[in-house]
């Protein structure tokens, strides 16, 4: 009788518990009718015992947004499967900020609103160019790992990539899609997802994408990590110091494309060279070099040489203002904001994370249960570190990178297309970086036109800057109408 107890006291199986509702929003043609489905969809893992199969068993519980033009032709109608980093970020930044029909009134760096902020429709919305299909990863968003599951089997870059690519599966065979032109659009890590998603895709289910869009992109994490030994990023993040300096008067009397074409002129030439030669540097050449290092970067010649040329970025986000009391933001160094104290090292906040996750956050509680008519109990994470530890165990004893799933997809499919967005003043990934990982991407010449870059005068979230959302909606726009 125990025994039999105890199985009746199994948790039910979990079931998609996903609602539909009807809107329309204004485009530049008029107004469009579009149905969203906002809920969770139950992902199921093949299970095996002893060569038997067993069946599919629950594994997770994966919030997805979808919004979809009524009367439209699904198989000629493009999708966008949208979602963001972190690791650890649900997809709202992307779902509020830039492509969905609804978006954050919020201000900008300097001009900030107060709280309880707003929303207003996009009348840039991508939806007038494509369907839309929103992925929180597991532990962000609604999205969870199944009662008695384990989420540590999900935080790492394989459980990752498979439970988000079986998310699209699923998404793109229920409604059938297949058929459909397909994007796949990633910010920040998000970005490191949707290239390998692009090869797994294809690899795996034999699923071939049209294109990629890739916001503040990072394909190689040895380009921005500053470890011991690596000299990679130190030239590779000057222009953007450059770019942060010139926005806070630090260049006077001079443009911006003046400044970064020097800053990228000293990038790429006499500055990784004198970090290449250590203690070897003569002292004429380590004069004129610290000299002209802090020229472009805004900082105190005395500090640039106490750290040996080697300006780390978070001490740079600390260092730049530090005689008027400021701190300036990774995410976006046009904000700024204060310390307890101004003896630190390092910021100990980021200040542009701070002005945009209320907003953001109001936004999407208010959208998914006013708008959407979706309810649940759970807090939606925004940005969670209990992702934390993120498993990288597939690239041990080196750095992360997808630069070869990247080139492995193009190769294969000839067809596949690449945007990338870049933010000037975007300290987490700069856009230099990307610049270079694209120019060394190991595939044939005749693909290299299938790639496109394109930069704007904002950080990470480039689009919290009005011109720049304006200008960057009707980039993504064109890119997707370019499909044949």
């Amino acid at each position: 009788m125990a025994d039999e107890d105890l199985r009746n006291d199994k948790p039910e199986p979990p079931t998609d518990d996903l609602v539909t509702t009807s809107h329309t929003v204004r485009g530049p043609d008029g107004e469009l009718a579009y149905t969203a489905t906002a809920g969770r969809i139950v992902v199921r893992k093949e299970k095996h015992t002893d060569g038997t199969f067993d069946g599919h068993e629950p594994h997770a519980e994966v919030f997805v947004v979808a919004y979809t033009v009524d009367g439209a032709e699904p198989g000629t109608r493009p999708v966008t499967i949208a979602f963001n980093g972190g690791p650890g970020s649900s997809s709202v930044w992307l779902h509020m900020g830039l492509f969905g029909p609804r978006r954050v009134v919020m201000g900008d760096a300097g001009a900030l609103t107060p709280p309880p902020w707003g929303l207003t429709d996009n009348e840039e919305s991508l939806l007038v160019h494509s369907d839309l299909v929103f992925v929180d990863p597991v532990s962000t968003g609604y999205s969870r790992a199944v009662e008695g599951g384990k989420p540590a089997d999900f935080h790492g870059y394989t459980g990752d990539v498979e439970t988000v690519g079986e998310v699209i599966r699923l998404w793109v065979t229920r409604n059938e899609r297949w058929l459909s032109p397909k994007f796949l659009a990633g910010e920040s890590y998000g970005t490191l997802r949707a290239a390998a998603l692009a090869e797994h895709l294809q690899d795996r289910y034999g699923m071939y994408v049209n294109g990629l869009m890739l916001i503040s992109s990072v394909l190689d994490m040895g380009t921005i990590r500053f470890t011991e030994g690596n000299d990679r990023p130190y030239p590779l993040f000057l222009p953007t110091y450059a770019a942060i300096a010139h926005h806070h008067g630090l260049h006077p009397g001079r443009t911006l494309p003046e400044v970064l074409a020097d800053a990228t002129d000293f990038a790429t030439g006499d500055y990784p060279w004198a970090l290449a030669q250590g203690n070897r540097l003569p002292a004429a050449d380590l004069d004129r070099v610290a000299a002209r290092l802090a020229a472009l970067s805004g900082l105190d010649e005395g500090y640039v040489r106490r750290v040996r040329l080697r300006i780390e970025h978070q001490r740079f986000f600390r260092e730049l203002l530090r005689g008027s009391g400021r701190t300036i933001g990774r995410i976006d160094g046009r904000f700024t904001g204060w310390e307890a104290d101004d003896g630190g090292e390092v910021p100990g906040h980021d200040p542009s994370i701070a002005a945009i996750t209320g907003p953001y956050t109001a936004a999407i509680n208010s959208h998914v249960r006013t708008t959407l008519g979706y309810s649940n109990d759970l807090p939606y994470e925004i940005l969670t570190g209990r992702v934390q530890p993120w498993s990288y165990k597939e690239f041990e004893g080196r750095a992360v990178s997808v630069v070869g799933k990247l080139s492995a997809a193009m190769r294969t499919n000839p067809h596949l297309r690449v945007h990338v967005a870049c933010g000037y003043h975007d300290g987490a990934t700069p856009y230099s970086a990307a610049e270079q990982v694209l120019a060394v991407l190991p595939i044939p010449d005749e693909l290299r036109d299938r790639i496109e870059v394109r930069y704007y005068e904002a950080g990470h979230m480039m689009y919290v800057h009005e011109p720049s959302r304006l200008r960057q909606s009707a980039d993504l726009a064109a890119f997707v109408r370019a499909t044949p």
